[in-house]
């Protein structure tokens, strides 16, 4: 093999492909990235057998040369250093040639580096995906529907399966529902596919769709999702991203959440957040991240924390709305923080069935997303 690339466009292949490789793999040629070279131009590939991103570089973009290849061929390169020296090469343009036993020489401007390169036939095959069960949908809308539900995800690997993000798609609405046991975080979204497509049980890794979202173009182009039996491939441009799914049933959430309030909140959702926030720096010093909400005859809701050592902290906040029971409510302040974070909306609505029941915090006038908080039951 025997090339010269501009440096822009491998180094940008490279970081979006890099995302798949894991210092912890038992497999020593999945510690590399594969590098195929052809008349089309560039593919290259990076896998931790959970997840593989192939980055494809054409020979012209807008008319520029990007590469000028003499010598098709393949080689695996050592990510480690691959990474960091071709981000750290002096000029615009690289020359990479492979040799015999795979012994490959990359120049750039004055500098000239040696590097054992590995068989890519010992590469594994990237998976076969048939695409007769597809989606399409906007990057900034997946983008968005990550953020808002992938922080609620288990982080305890006892149970592999509350680690992912539930994807369940019926009657042209396509749903993520993530939950810890603690909090859930779903959202809905109308998606343009026959009525009669459906989806269920295909959980995907939170970290893996943090990865995904990393990589998702900005710009609003549409992004193919291709669902096979065991792997789920999101198609971009230049792009292709695969990832497993998950093994395991999920729960059913769905009976978590109440369809009827015995009391309902709407607030300013930042003037909340501030206040959580600063009840939240005594709540952390204590360790136990707990704030105390109390609500009042005269619309108002007194957000308080106290730590033993520190003191108190107590706030009253004005609601545009309170109706129902009167409660006093504890919760994790760090998991409403979150919560209100991903909210899309100036106000916000909370529902409560009781001082011990599930508290659902909607966007006001938005049904689409929905997080759940279970309240603490403390004394005082």
């Amino acid at each position: 093999m025997k090339l010269t690339v501009l440096k822009e466009f491998l180094n940008e292949s490279i970081q979006h492909v890099s995302k798949a490789i894991s210092s912890k793999t038992t497999i020593p040629i999945l510690s590399g990235i594969k590098i195929d070279a052809d008349s089309t131009g560039i593919t290259l590939t990076a896998s931790d057998t959970d997840i593989s991103i192939q980055s494809f570089i054409p020979n012209e973009k807008n008319e520029l040369q990007v590469i000028d290849l003499k010598k098709s061929g393949s080689v695996v390169l050592p990510s480690k250093f691959f990474v960091e020296i071709i981000r750290k090469l002096p000029a615009q343009q690289i020359e990479i040639e492979v040799k015999d036993h795979f012994q490959t020489t990359i120049r750039s401007g004055s500098s000239e580096i040696q590097l054992v390169g590995l068989d890519p036939e010992e590469y594994p095959i990237m998976p076969g995906i048939e695409e007769n069960k597809r989606i399409q949908i906007p990057s900034d809308l997946l983008k968005t529907m990550i953020k808002q539900t992938s922080f609620a995800v288990s982080t305890n690997e006892a149970t592999p399966i509350l680690t992912g993000v539930l994807w369940t798609i019926s009657n042209g609405k396509l749903k993520f529902t993530a939950c810890d046991r603690h909090r859930l975080a779903s959202r809905e979204t109308a998606i343009d596919t026959d009525v009669e497509f459906s989806l269920n049980n295909v959980s995907i890794s939170g970290k893996t769709l943090n990865e995904l979202s990393k990589i998702l173009p900005d710009q609003n182009t549409m992004i193919d999702v291709v669902f096979a039996e065991n792997q789920v491939l999101f198609k971009m441009s230049s792009i292709l991203f695969y990832t497993r799914i998950l093994d395991g049933t999920y729960p059913d959430t769905s009976k978590l959440i109440p369809q009827a309030y015995q009391t309902e909140l709407v607030v300013n959702t930042d003037n909340l957040a501030d206040a959580i926030d600063r009840a939240y720096l005594l709540s952390r010093e204590e360790k136990t991240n707990i704030v105390k909400l109390v609500m009042h005859e005269d619309q108002t809701i007194e957000i308080s924390s106290s730590s033993s050592e520190l003191g108190k902290v107590t706030e009253d906040l004005t609601t545009a709305s309170l109706t129902g029971e009167l409660l006093r409510i504890s919760f994790n302040s760090k998991y409403m923080l979150d919560a209100l974070k991903v909210m899309d909306s100036e106000q916000i609505h909370i529902g409560f069935t009781g001082a011990m029941q599930p508290i659902i915090i909607r966007p006001d006038e938005n049904s689409s997303l929905l997080q759940l908080i279970l309240p603490y039951r403390t004394t005082g």
